[in-house]
């Protein structure tokens, strides 16, 4: 479940008009390089391309969960990056659909072993959790500092009904009033989750669980064009690795952070969805090879 929108983006390598954008979009995308069966929830208006739907119906991505409105406007998103690709300025934000969106889960939906819930309002997120018969195996969820601004107790509730959450380092920081992620993890974590994810955008990514905290560097890229949407292929990468294996181990998870990173590190590479949209197999695999060499070290203790 997530926003499927358009953006229009401007870093200090080119700038685009309206192109096709929003969490639900880059996370299933994602996905779909190592499982088949996504069922994609959200909302668009009559002026969303039905090419890109079919497109979605072409990698295996169901859409009898994505809604159109008739008469009405897809979000719509714009932002300016600065020219450390770190911080941005949004110039322009249309809810338009997304205003008063009703998740509606068709009945082919249901029983789906594995939710990963995009990052919108904490009360759309939790009415697509009470709207499943069954509880699926795995539950993750991705959120942003906005949230914890305007809905921190709805964001809390919600936080308490899942297994994974997805931040960043800032949105941790600002989360728990701690500055030390590992003082941080150790507070989210005691919200029942088995497992939390802090993105460090460049710097990698680390895994906490119960006692246990691993790190996942961040590929070194000679070229960035464009940040948006790094973040929501992450998680499509890590909830579609974990989809493929149906492993919810620590051991497992800690693979699956390495193919979310490799995932958003194609996805730095051109605007928008663009270098997702036309991967080869072998390229992913080679990717993966590289985190694996990147990490990978014989030591001889003295």
């Amino acid at each position: 479940m997530g926003s499927v929108a358009f953006d229009a983006i401007e870093t200090p390598f080119g700038k685009t008009d309206k192109i096709i954008g929003g969490a639900g979009t880059y996370i299933s995308l994602s996905a779909s390089y190592f499982t088949n069966g996504i069922q994609l929830v959200s909302v668009v208006g009559d002026d969303f391309p039905k090419e890109t739907i079919q497109g979605f119906g072409n990698r295996g991505i169901a859409t009898e969960g994505l809604q159109v409105k008739e008469g009405e406007k897809s979000f719509f998103w714009s932002g300016k990056y600065h020219n450390d690709l770190n911080s941005r300025d949004t110039l322009v934000t249309e809810l338009n659909v997304l205003g008063d969106f009703d998740p509606v889960i068709p009945d082919s939906y249901q029983g789906a072993e594995f939710l990963m819930l995009g990052n919108l309002s904490p009360d759309v997120q939790l009415k697509v959790i009470d709207r499943l018969e069954e509880r699926p195996k795995l539950v993750a969820l991705d959120t942003m500092n906005f949230w914890m601004r305007v809905a921190m107790d709805d964001l809390k509730a919600v936080i308490r009904k899942i297994d994974v959450l997805i931040i960043n380092d800032e949105e941790a920081r600002q989360f728990t009033g701690e500055y030390s992620l590992v003082k941080a993890a150790r507070h989210i974590l005691n919200y029942g989750l088995k497992y939390l994810v802090i993105k460090k955008g460049e710097h990698g990514a680390l895994l906490f669980h119960n006692d246990h905290v691993f790190f996942a560097p961040a590929l070194p890229l000679e070229e960035v064009f464009d940040p948006t949407g790094a973040g929501d292929t992450f998680a499509g990468g890590f909830m579609g690795y974990v989809a493929k294996t149906k492993d919810i181990s620590y051991d497992n998870l800690k693979r699956a952070v390495i193919y979310g990173s490799a995932m958003a590190s194609f996805c730095v590479e051109k605007f928008g969805t663009e270098r997702l949209e036309d991967l080869k197999k072998d390229e992913v695999t080679s990717r993966i090879r590289q985190f694996v060499n990147l990490v990978s070290v014989d030591i001889d203790l003295v």
